[in-house]
């Protein structure tokens, strides 16, 4: 009697495990209720659905927009093993666990409020759509098959595409980013990162890229120049100081916008003269055929060489004097007294370009002075030969090659040679001079051209 009482005991037992063991939990009414809705559970409510009836499921649709429920716990998503599709999104999810959901392809979860969210687990996903939660942070380093990453309004810190390396769509605006590497990712078509906290963006290797919107940041330089698919573009409100749109398809671009850069004076197009009146702003006229013309639009003061016995430095109202290009060197000021002969270099610099000019101070107590070289390279320094006539004495100069052929003829020292003939540069070499002075003294001999 007691072995048959034991007997239907532990067969009632394995026969109850067995029959739990075929269901799911799930505790959220509205996501049951939804099941219910969907002929996967027979329903009332009691927390539980027959797992073989969701198991096969390859997509799930239990976004609100479908429902008009409300989830705020997805446990039971575990036993969807064979599921490729979940849509989740404007629900209240606070967590969601896929790390059981290995076939997932495609996870749209976004407008929840989820804190966290793991899909190392999920190496298939192509499309992630995470936008509008809580995330401060989001791993997809396993995930190498993304093409569509959305993860926009959040507060991520930081982010790793590295791996996603067939990413096309990739949205990662309104969080806190202060960099975001997309040198790996160069099938990018669609990328906005804007009202984040970047300041350099590197887009050289993303050729591919058709739209990009990355207002709203501290970004200072913008080199688009490889960008040649390149139709839509928004970095309005940055710090810019450089921005390269010389990509050679200007032609194809259907929206510009760079308005609230203050310290941009130029822009660097295919066509300095093209029609940009749909560009934004549309009063922009600096643009440019490359960067080194991008000085030309910094205002600098620019005096003439001159020869005297000494030399009182003038007032700037561009510029400041330095003793070396490039700012460098000793500050003189307005009113120093040069006593040595000497190039004075004038010097202007903004938050982002800078201009300068030049001139010399030949310090020669003597009648006249004649060069012994010059450089007509368009530096605006030392670019004509030109003799210096203190008291007037020249009456006019020929200078001749060293086969004694005519080149030039100056009718007074107020005249200079640019290094041409005919309009044709001449080589780097010696050259002759013959000055005929009003007594009809003549005096001759050579100085150089270097180029």
């Amino acid at each position: 009697m007691y072995s048959k009482t034991k007997f239907f005991l532990i067969s009632f037992c394995l026969v109850s495990v067995y029959s739990f063991c075929q269901n799911t939990f799930v505790p959220d009414d509205n996501f049951e209720q939804t099941l219910i809705n969907l002929g996967w559970d027979s329903g009332p409510l009691d927390d539980f659905v027959p797992t073989a009836n969701i198991s096969g499921r390859t997509s799930l649709d239990v976004s609100f927009d479908i429902t008009g429920l409300i989830i705020s716990d997805l446990t039971g998503i575990e036993d969807f093993a064979a599921l490729t599709q979940l849509y989740v999104q404007n629900n209240q999810l606070s967590t969601i666990n896929v790390s059981q959901n290995n076939n997932l392809q495609i996870l749209w979860c976004f407008n929840n409020l989820l804190s966290t969210l793991n899909v190392t687990q999920n190496p298939r996903l192509i499309s992630l759509r995470c936008e509008d939660n809580q995330l401060t942070n989001l791993d997809v380093s396993n995930n190498s098959n993304l093409n569509v990453l959305v993860c926009e309004r959040n507060q991520i810190t930081t982010i790793d595409i590295s791996n996603s390396t067939g990413l096309n769509r990739f949205q990662c605006g309104n969080n806190v980013l202060t960099n975001i590497d997309v040198s790996a990712n160069a099938n990018l078509s669609f990328f906005s990162c804007e009202q984040n906290q970047l300041t350099n963006l590197n887009l050289l290797n993303n050729t591919q890229l058709t739209s990009l919107y990355c207002f709203n940041n501290q970004i200072t330089e913008l080199d688009l120049s490889n960008n040649t698919s390149l139709t839509d573009l928004n970095c309005s409100n940055n710090q810019l100081c450089l921005l390269n749109l010389n990509n050679q398809n200007n032609n194809a671009f259907t929206a510009i916008n760079f308005d609230i850069n203050p310290d941009l004076y130029c822009v660097v197009v295919d066509n300095a003269t093209g029609n940009h009146s749909t560009w934004v702003p549309n009063s922009f006229l600096n643009y440019v055929n490359s960067l080194e013309e991008c000085s030309n639009f910094i205002p600098i003061d620019s005096f003439e060489n001159v020869i005297t016995t000494s030399y009182i430095l003038p007032p700037l109202n561009n510029g400041n004097y330095f003793t070396e290009t490039g700012g460098i060197g000793t500050t003189l000021n307005p009113g120093d007294i040069i006593t040595t002969t000497q190039t004075i270099y004038i010097y202007s610099a903004t938050t982002c370009n800078s201009n300068e000019s030049s001139f010399m101070v030949i310090i020669n107590n003597a009648d006249y002075f004649i060069p012994k070289f010059f450089t007509p390279n368009n530096d605006g320094a030392n670019d004509v030969w030109q003799v210096y006539d203190r008291l007037n004495l020249v009456n006019n100069i020929s200078i001749y090659n060293r086969h004694g052929k005519l080149l030039k003829f100056l009718p007074s020292t107020k005249s200079s040679w640019d290094g041409t003939f005919n309009g044709e540069l001449l080589s780097s070499g010696s050259y002759w001079y013959e000055i005929v002075l009003n007594t009809r003294e003549i005096l001759r001999g050579h100085f150089a051209l270097k180029r």
